[in-house]
């Protein structure tokens, strides 16, 4: 090895070397094309050519929804961090730590308090980039506040559900959250206030088992996967090959399990139109109708 090896060369590739952003181009998970990734923020993470809905990020979603983009960040009750000082290939606060650092979340579920054409809303979404949206402690004392603030200030509830199940990290206690957000929901239905549930890809485990077939109006997003256990698990388990599309919005659709399936450019308008109609309130006006940048 000489200097022209330990030297120049470094160089020279360093001065070929373009720095390109990791996120520049997206890869339709259904065509395998190549998107230009502004192209897809504007069109609200949907694939232009193909029109498969991308997960959204929750602070994404929430910007969808408000008027103006804008809305009051309901706070939730603090809870154990690792109640089982749980450990597999890594501490569990560990991984906590980076789904944190990752999402910029505290935890799986996200709340706000705003207006939906001039209507006031409470919204949880549920982001699937917070390991896998699993529904843990936190996850449910969110779900379970977000109830409670739509019964406090009567208003709409709105749920975006987005998740892989239960979080073993937290066993029993995170399979409590389950009849715990049920409670909870059972208290919205008192209060004679909407529960609207939108399903997104994937909605499957305890969550499905849970608050997430419990609303008034059940929307789902196309193409999402919605289920208790993955196909695989269901062929694998009665040995049989399962019909094309099952357990996806538009077959769960056409059996009665799904109200509608709804493209996410419609999905503001009809949420308005059910909250309005469920509440019997009067149709919005333009001056309420507040446009909202995709790209927000």
């Amino acid at each position: 090895m000489n200097w022209i090896t330990n030297v120049v060369r470094p160089k020279i590739r360093s001065l070929l070397r373009r720095e390109t952003p990791e996120n520049l181009w997206i890869k339709c998970p259904d065509t395998g094309q190549l998107v230009f990734y502004k192209d897809v923020e504007a069109n609200q993470f949907v694939i232009p050519s193909s029109n498969y809905h991308m997960r959204i990020s929750a602070t994404a979603r929430l910007k969808l929804m408000f008027d103006g983009a804008t809305w009051l960040d309901i706070g939730v009750p603090e809870v154990a961090l690792d109640p089982l000082k749980f450990r597999d290939e890594r501490r569990y606060v560990d991984r906590l730590k980076d789904a944190r650092a990752k999402t910029g979340l505290q935890d799986a579920v996200k709340l706000g308090l705003g207006k939906l054409d001039g209507l006031p809303v409470t919204i949880g979404v549920q982001d699937f980039d917070f390991m896998g949206g699993s529904l843990g402690m936190a996850a449910g004392e969110a779900v379970i506040k977000g109830l409670e603030t739509a019964v406090a200030k009567e208003t709409p509830f709105i749920m975006f559900i987005a998740s892989g199940g239960a979080r073993m990290q937290e066993g029993i206690f995170s399979l409590m959250q389950m009849p715990r957000t049920t409670v909870a929901v059972q208290m919205l239905r008192e209060a004679k206030l909407p529960y609207i549930v939108v399903l997104t890809n994937p909605t499957t485990g305890g969550v499905t088992a849970s608050y997430a077939m419990l609303g008034d109006v059940h929307i789902a997003e196309p193409g999402a996967l919605i289920g208790f256990a993955g196909p695989r698990v269901i062929e694998q388990t009665i040995r049989e090959k399962l019909p094309e599309g099952f357990q996806r919005a538009e077959y769960l659709a056409e059996h009665g399990m799904v109200d509608m399936v709804v493209h996410r450019h419609k999905l503001r308008e009809t949420l308005s139109q059910l909250c309005r109609i469920l509440t019997k309130a009067p149709a919005a006006s333009s001056h309420d109708q507040l446009p909202v940048a995709a790209n927000a």
